[in-house]
């Protein structure tokens, strides 16, 4: 009973914000075929990024028990979780999209970029709070994920969606246009781990990087938000 319990508790915050962007999308709403078919490949991303990190840490003796110093954390929170993971999320999303008849208003990109996004979500959640089972510590991470790092993973992926929709209907073009599909989303994950990271290892600027993290967090949902209205047209 407790792993339902557990299960749960990691996905409720991904349906509550999945619901959210329903509802900013429910004038001219996308099939939920697609929307499904959306979220699985977001679990399948999971995989993908798995496919590139474990190969590197064969190679890279450092993890993230490991880590010694700010630098260590910013490397690690790049090089083995923002870009494997941005990377994986977009491919799955150029893969639902390319071939999508129904893609053909500009929220439609965050629409399916969130969907992707908290399918990965949910199956790194269900994976995290799997880990506490044993001492009944999923309950502290379940809580402080459904408030940070699903959040995060939100935002991220409307910032992947945002610039994917501007590239796809020809609103910005150019090279640096089309590479901020996967430079925003990494750009902004990468720091959001690479502080978490660093709170870890530096014990005594840790109240400042706390603070630092959440006031990144802050202006992230701002982004985030101001994204979502400014395609979402409300």
């Amino acid at each position: 009973m407790e792993i339902l319990y557990m299960i749960l508790a990691a996905l409720t915050p991904v349906v509550v914000l999945l619901f959210y962007i329903f509802f900013k999308d429910r004038e001219q709403p996308e099939p939920a075929k697609w929307l499904i078919k959306a979220f699985f490949f977001g679990c399948l991303s999971v995989i993908v990024s798995l496919c590139i990190t474990t190969p590197l840490s064969l190679f890279w003796s450092i993890d993230s028990d490991s880590l010694t110093g700010i630098t260590d954390a910013f490397v690690y929170a790049f090089g083995m979780a923002a870009i494997p993971e941005e990377f994986a999320k977009f491919l799955m999303l150029w893969l639902l999209l390319r071939k999508n008849p129904y893609f053909d208003e500009q929220f439609d990109g965050i629409v399916y970029a969130v969907c992707v996004g908290m399918g990965f979500a949910g199956v790194e959640n269900i994976l995290y709070l799997a880990e506490g089972l044993s001492d009944g510590s999923w309950v502290g991470i379940g809580i402080s994920r459904a408030i940070f790092s699903i959040p995060g993973h939100f935002f991220f992926a409307v910032l992947m969606g945002y610039y994917y929709s501007l590239c796809h209907f020809g609103i910005k073009e150019g090279f640096l246009n089309r590479a901020m599909v996967l430079v925003a989303p990494i750009l902004a994950h990468g720091i959001y781990d690479a502080i978490l990271f660093s709170i870890r290892v530096n014990e005594m600027l840790s109240v400042i990087l706390m603070l630092l993290f959440l006031v990144f967090f802050i202006r992230l949902a701002k982004k985030g938000k101001h994204k979502i209205k400014s395609l979402a047209g409300k």
